[in-house]
């Protein structure tokens, strides 16, 4: 079973405002499969990085991806994820919500928190769309 690796962030200028999302779907020799780098609308940070992981899951999906190893820089979302942290939040849980149904979609999956500097590919492309 061949591992995929998937880097995404979310970000909104604001909280809310103007957001968007971005990721980085890469094989396990780090080449760059595909990415996404879109505006979401008027959001939250939270929402952000929920939606982005959530189109980076589908678009994974949409390419067979069986394993997935994802990487975020949003501790809460990663510890929700993970069942470590209860989702309180009403407007998070929806979205907690179909992260879960689209995890069960693959054979292995796993979700990762790692500090902003790891995950700078998916940050400029949230960047790039705020800005384009």
């Amino acid at each position: 079973m061949k591992k995929y690796i998937i880097h995404s962030d979310g970000g909104a200028r604001g909280n809310p405002g103007p957001a968007a999302i971005g990721a980085v779907i890469k094989d396990e020799q780090g080449l760059e499969i595909q990415y996404i780098s879109q505006k979401i609308g008027e959001t939250t940070n939270n929402q952000a990085e929920y939606k982005a992981i959530i189109a980076a899951l589908e678009k994974a999906l949409e390419m067979g991806v069986e394993y997935a190893e994802c990487f975020l820089d949003s501790e809460l979302v990663v510890q929700q994820l993970n069942h470590k942290y209860k989702v309180k939040n009403k407007e998070l849980a929806p979205l907690f919500l179909k992260v879960h149904n689209l995890s069960l979609q693959f054979k292995k999956i796993s979700f990762h928190h790692v500090m902003r500097e790891k995950n700078k590919e998916a940050d400029r492309l949230v960047n790039e769309a705020l800005d384009g």
